[in-house]
C-alpha cells in the first residue's frame, strides 16, 4: 500500500497536482528570504539558535518530523524546531524556525503550511 501511495504522489507531482497535495522532493531556491527581511523576532531566535540558547520555550529544540514533507527529505532527527515569538499572542503562535544539522534555516509563519529558506 505504501508503494502505491508513493507512486500516486509521484504521478500527481508530475501531472501538476495542486500545491501541497503531492509530496515535494525538492525545495525551490525561489522560496527563500533574507534574514534581514524577516521580523526582528526571527533574527533574535536565529541568534539564540547560533548561541545554543537559552530558549524561552520548553519545546524549543525538539525534533521536527517534516511530516508535511515541505522541506528536503532527511533522516529523522536532522531538523529541530524553535519558536519565533509572535507579539500579542498568548501562546507560542504559528511562527517557527526549523534548523537543519548543517546550519540551514527555514521559516514558517503559518505553522508548517509553507516554508521559506532563510539566507543569512
Amino acid at each position: 500500500m505504501k508503494r502505491f501511495l508513493f507512486a500516486l504522489c509521484a504521478l500527481l507531482a508530475l501531472l501538476g497536482a495542486p500545491h501541497g497535495f503531492a509530496q515535494r522532493e525538492t525545495f525551490s531556491r525561489a522560496e527563500s528570504v533574507s534574514l534581514a527581511q524577516l521580523p526582528p523576532e526571527v533574527r533574535r531566535t536565529v541568534a539564540l539558535i547560533r548561541a545554543g540558547g537559552p530558549f524561552p520555550y520548553s519545546r524549543d529544540g525538539i525534533v521536527f518530523g517534516n511530516r508535511e514533507a515541505q522541506l528536503p527529505k532527511q533522516r529523522r532527527g536532522y531538523y529541530h524546531e524553535y519558536t519565533v515569538p509572535t507579539p500579542g499572542s498568548r501562546n507560542r503562535g504559528a511562527r517557527r524556525i526549523i534548523a537543519g544539522e548543517r546550519g540551514e534555516l527555514y521559516y514558517t509563519d503559518d505553522h508548517y503550511e509553507s516554508f521559506r529558506r532563510v539566507r543569512e
